[in-house]
């Protein structure tokens, strides 16, 4: 039996988590969108969901990372059941507020706080027939009323590790949690011999549903006339999702680079502080996307992207790609230019991601602490371009490997559709 002590303690911990961002909302922005974007909830689902007349699929993602890996389920759900209404909701608002006119997708909202009185009223408001939580986000009072009301749950490609707290000594009450689920999609063998280990048996290996989500763009990639002029007949590096300790060894190498080599960078912030610091790092021309003209800027040496959606089809041009947040909290999304058999360049923190740690270890990406490391392994690529070839090859047999992932899912879903 669960035990009194960790529910209350649990409970205590979520009204305190709920109480720091309150403070927190005086001050940062982001604290303030996860507040206000909670106020009121009840009244404002009620209103959304009034005029709704389907059956409704709940998809939860916590932000937009995993809303990601969710996508391709929401859109095989979106095109195979179009009698069924979606609603998606985000814990963070950095899913919501770039995610919450999302088309594939009937209503967006965020996931009221955890507390037992909140996840009652918000599960008898949606009525959902499947409730699929994408990743992480095990909340244990939403995961408990589903399963006293029999709605059937599932986690759709989740990871677990050793270090969790499901598999420590106090972790009672999260395993009770992942008891509650219907059944749980993991990504790996390790993560489902974890997992029977704690007599979680509900289980089943489907790979990471982004890999469908980037082949499928990579077949239907929009063609952008004026990258492909400005690359030209140049050697191009574009570097995706920067950070500034990422860009200040990209500005050190275009400073350094031949002429015959060009660069696009994607900043993860496009603010314009940031990007002017940048800019003033480089010696040699450059150019805003924002302020790009073919027939004046198309022989600028570096051109800078500040604006949001245009990276995944960015990486059809690239002969490199760096991926940024690897000197921070994690690499940002590799797949998207892995898919075009790019060979990939990152910081060191990587190890939380999968597929990271199996490029590395397959050589098609590679880790990298300074220029002087990006200069020589690109180096030898460009004396190699046998070398090269295999690397790119290599890379999309691993996107191809890892695909249907969705399929899996879906054949689970479908006796509840």
């Amino acid at each position: 039996m669960l035990s009194k002590f960790s529910l209350l303690l649990y409970n205590i911990s979520i009204h305190l988590y709920y109480l720091l961002i309150y403070l927190a909302a005086f001050f940062q922005p982001k604290a303030r969108l996860w507040i206000e974007g909670r106020e009121n909830w009840a009244n404002r689902l009620q209103k959304d969901l009034a005029s709704n007349t389907k059956p409704l699929v709940w998809v939860h993602c916590a932000s937009l990372g995993e809303f990601e890996q969710g996508r391709p389920v929401i859109e095989r759900i979106k095109k195979q059941y179009p009698n069924y209404a979606i609603l998606l909701t985000f814990f963070s608002p950095s899913g919501y507020e770039v995610r919450k006119k999302y088309q594939q997708v009937d209503h967006v909202c965020y996931l009221p706080l955890d507390t037992a009185q909140n996840a009652q009223q918000f599960i008898h408001i949606v009525q959902p027939k499947i409730v699929i939580f994408i990743k992480y986000e095990f909340w244990y009072h939403y995961l408990h009323q589903l399963h006293q009301q029999q709605i059937p749950s599932i986690v759709v490609a989740a990871i677990f590790r050793e270090k969790q707290i499901f598999f420590s000594a106090y972790g009672q009450l999260f395993r009770q949690l992942l008891s509650y689920f219907s059944h749980i999609f993991v990504q790996n063998q390790a993560s489902a011999k974890l997992l029977k280990n704690i007599n979680i048996t509900q289980v089943s290996i489907a790979k990471d549903t982004r890999f469908d989500r980037v082949f499928e763009n990579s077949q239907q990639v929009k063609q952008l006339q004026e990258i492909a002029t400005f690359k030209g007949e140049r050697r191009l590096l574009i570097a995706g999702s920067t950070w500034p300790r990422d860009e200040k060894i990209l500005a050190d190498f275009i400073n350094q680079a031949p002429e015959n080599w060009c660069f696009i960078i994607a900043p993860h912030e496009i603010k314009s502080a940031q990007i002017a610091h940048f800019q003033h790092l480089l010696k040699k021309s450059n150019c805003k996307y924002s302020e790009f003209q073919i027939n004046l800027h198309s022989k600028k040496t570096t051109l800078i992207i500040d604006n949001i959606g245009l990276l995944s089809s960015l990486y059809q041009y690239g002969d490199y790609a760096y991926i940024g947040g690897g000197f921070g909290n994690g690499i940002h999304n590799i797949l998207e230019a892995a898919v075009f058999g790019t060979p990939l360049f990152f910081g060191t923190n990587y190890q939380r991601f999968k597929e990271a740690v199996d490029l590395v270890a397959q050589k098609g990406a590679f880790v990298i602490q300074s220029v002087e490391d990006l200069k020589n392994q690109i180096a030898i690529f460009e004396k190699n371009t046998d070398l090269y070839k295999k690397t790119s090859e290599n890379n999309q047999k691993y996107i191809q490997h890892n695909k249907g992932g969705t399929d899996i899912v879906m054949d689970y879903i479908r006796q509840f559709l």
